[in-house]
């Protein structure tokens, strides 16, 4: 298939790792910074489904940025996750400084039960950290016939419009809602044009990046992928005002307060970040990164095979519409990454070479087996 994750940057120097063997190394660095073992398994099976659905620049990528906030003192491996404020539909969670690869799984299950209960469940996460694919979470609650609701801010890397401050996050936003014969619809989105993961993944393959992504350090256009390194900004959603850009800083600034706001962690500028080339600033309003879950019961509105039949006639109908590119079918959200799952399952998870080294460099540090 055509488009998609995959299909816009051609990973070099791939080689690839099973699913299990990268699998137990991740589960063993986790283990390496103090992590409960059962953490440990779970944080692991956060990165690896985004690996697994081809979303590389939030899988093991990612793992040495842990590390690293770890080794700062930012990061709790093993935090006493509490809920601080609760209603039968609602919660607020405090993750303790911990993984979000963890507080978000925590706080997306009571989330689910209160709507077992209830209908629905909403609960907010302050003092968190980095919590991998929003997917991941909205997904737990399709699991149990239910729509999920998932999203986070970010590092402080995107400008709003008319603007080259960087006070927003890519701060991705994701629902997923079950289907019957076809796999879930999964809609996992950077409110900013693109994610800062793509900027990376367009370093690593040596390759520019699209005009409207990025503004570099004077605040004009570029498609040089360390240009925000260098002092630039990601631009939001639609790129500038004339293709709506303030449309995508609207949903930026929506995640930002569900996220940061309501929850008591920090928002906009403040946002400790997860990126290497930013420290966090002084005299912060809130508690650590936010996040923001939710589930809703199918059959609170009405019965699941109803709505699952409609769901499956709901994509057919997308997938017969008529093309522009005979080649090109329409791509209906998710379907990329559940294909991607299917292949990296059964031939392994490709890693480019810079990725690999910092795998071997981690296993070096901890005294474990490389993957």
């Amino acid at each position: 298939m055509k488009g998609g994750r995959l299909g816009r940057y051609k990973q070099k120097e791939e080689l690839k790792i099973s699913e299990q063997k990268l699998r137990d190394f991740t589960v063993n660095v986790f283990k390496a910074m103090g992590c409960p073992e059962a953490d440990a398994e779970l944080a692991a099976d956060v990165l690896l489904a985004a690996d697994l659905r081809g979303i590389d620049s939030h899988g093991v990528a990612r793992l040495s940025g842990y590390v690293r906030l770890w080794e700062g003192g930012r990061l709790n491996p093993a935090p006493h996750i509490r809920i601080v404020h609760e209603t039968p539909t609602t919660a607020t969670v405090d993750g303790d400084r911990g993984l979000g690869l963890v507080t978000a799984p925590f706080a997306m299950n009571l989330a689910i039960e209160k709507a077992r209960q209830y209908g629905s469940g909403w609960v907010s996460i302050r003092n968190s950290n980095h919590f991998g694919i929003a997917g991941y979470h909205a997904l737990r609650a399709v699991e149990q016939e239910m729509i999920g609701y998932a999203l986070t801010n970010a590092s402080p890397l995107v400008a709003p419009t008319f603007s080259s401050e960087r006070l927003l996050g890519t701060n991705p936003i994701c629902y997923a809602f079950p289907a019957g014969s076809y796999p879930p619809v999964v809609v996992d989105m950077a409110t900013s044009a693109a994610a800062n993961g793509k900027l990376e993944v367009a370093e690593r393959a040596g390759k520019p990046i699209p005009e409207g992504w990025v503004l570099d350090a004077e605040g004009q256009p570029t498609t040089d992928a360390t240009a925000v390194k260098q002092g630039g900004t990601l631009l939001p959603l639609g790129s500038d005002r004339d293709h709506g850009s303030h449309k995508g800083f609207g949903l930026s600034a929506i995640v930002d307060i569900l996220s940061g706001v309501l929850s008591g962690a920090n928002y906009g500028p403040w946002v400790p970040p997860f990126v290497a080339y930013l420290q966090p600033v002084a005299d912060q309003p809130g508690q650590g990164i936010g996040h923001f879950v939710g589930a809703m019961r199918v059959d609170g509105f009405r019965p699941v095979a109803e709505f699952k039949a409609n769901m499956d006639q709901w994509i057919t109908r997308f997938k017969q519409a008529k093309r522009v590119d005979n080649e090109q079918p329409v791509i209906i959200p998710g379907e990329p990454e559940y294909e991607a799952a299917l292949d990296r399952r059964k031939n392994g998870i490709p890693l480019v070479e810079a990725v690999w080294q910092d795998l071997n460099a981690l296993a070096a540090k901890f005294g474990i087996t490389p993957p």
